[in-house]
């Protein structure tokens, strides 16, 4: 097939390149490439590019392809909290827009990268697709409007398939510290500490970005009638922990450190726990391979590798927010996150 990946030189963008290319697909990525200055390691693939921002997709962007893989978008809660209004341009309003030129393109199918974040404030129950969404941030309700406009749009040509990620974790060409385990290896193997900033109590289903990466492909691949207008929890049953528990394992990977609760550590809106058994049974492609405690080894060893600094680990590069305002301060993108010129966001000695 030939496939537009937006977000490409993201956080899981730059894992599912390769993944794709192996398969034997004919990939064009779109990305902004905002990010550029915060890579982590080698590895990432050049492939045929369009630099620009997904709010400014045109008819001839999406021409003469046969899937859209939709990832690009602001990455998570505190970047949505950031500026709502923002987030409802890029996540939602700019999502919505690049499927519509799609499907009048003759683009059949439009793969969107969806998140459990729709679940919200859930508390213990298991939840499958057929919950009640409960988003309690912007978002999470950008990610909840999305998949309500696709649906709409959804017929005998063009088929919308929506693939709500557990929280992802993992390593990557652009690696994110802003995510739950991948922040908490990195303290731990920083300063000895697993420090939480929670109590610890809230559920969160975890995923590593390369099973994240499979299930696009798994959806790609299947029969049309399969993922037409379905929503997919992407993960494994058994990955559904408690902070404190990830905690843990990070505590039994990371030698010689121990678990600290910041001092206002209090209970996190965010809890849900997820079923992820209509993946696995109706993908049969889809077969993921890590666990949080595989996981949580292959970022200590990484670390080790490159020889990770506290100073890294808590500079601007890895983690998306704070990266964008080390960029708005300086003057190189706007408060809506536009460039403040023509030129694209330049490489720089960090």
């Amino acid at each position: 097939m030939r496939v537009l990946l937006t977000g490409h030189k993201g956080y899981i963008g730059t894992i599912l390149v390769p993944m794709l290319l192996e398969a034997g697909h004919d990939v064009v990525g779109l990305d902004n490439d905002l990010f550029r200055r915060c890579t982590f390691k080698e590895g990432m693939v050049d492939i045929p590019e369009i630099i620009k921002d997904v709010r400014d997709i045109e008819a001839n962007d999406v021409q003469d392809f046969d899937a859209v893989l939709h990832l690009a978008g602001l990455s998570n809660d505190p970047l949505g909290d950031f500026n709502p209004d923002i987030t409802f341009q890029i996540n939602h309003q700019a999502s919505v827009r690049l499927a519509e030129l799609a499907k009048e393109a003759g683009v059949s199918r439009f793969i969107f990268s969806s998140s459990c974040s729709n679940y919200g404030a859930a508390g213990d129950d298991l939840l499958n697709e057929e919950s009640a969404n409960n988003p309690v941030t912007p978002y999470g309700e950008s990610k909840v409007l999305v998949e309500r406009d696709l649906s709409k749009m959804a017929d005998g040509s063009f088929t919308p398939t929506y693939l709500r990620n557990a929280t992802a974790y993992g390593v990557s060409p652009r690696l994110r510290f802003d995510l739950v385990l991948n922040n908490l290896v990195a303290w731990a193997y920083c300063t000895k500490q697993v420090y939480l900033k929670s109590d610890g109590t809230p559920w969160r289903p975890v995923v590593h970005i390369e099973d994240i990466s499979r299930a696009f492909m798994a959806v790609l691949h299947a029969p049309r009638d399969t993922v037409h207008d379905q929503a997919f929890n992407i993960g494994r049953n058994e990955e559904n922990y408690r902070i404190r528990e990830i905690a843990d394992i990070v505590a039994d990977t990371v030698p010689d450190c121990r678990i600290e609760y910041a001092p206002d550590a209090g209970p996190d809106l965010r809890c849900y726990r997820v079923d992820c058994s209509k993946a696995i049974e109706m993908l049969p492609e889809f077969k993921p391979q890590w666990t949080v405690r595989k996981g949580a080894q292959e970022l200590y060893n990484v670390y080790q590798q490159v020889g990770l600094t506290l100073d890294e680990f808590e500079g601007t590069r890895f983690s998306r927010i704070a990266h964008l305002r080390s960029l708005i301060d300086g003057q190189i993108i706007t408060n809506e996150l536009r460039l403040w010129s023509d030129e694209p966001v330049q490489s720089a000695a960090v």
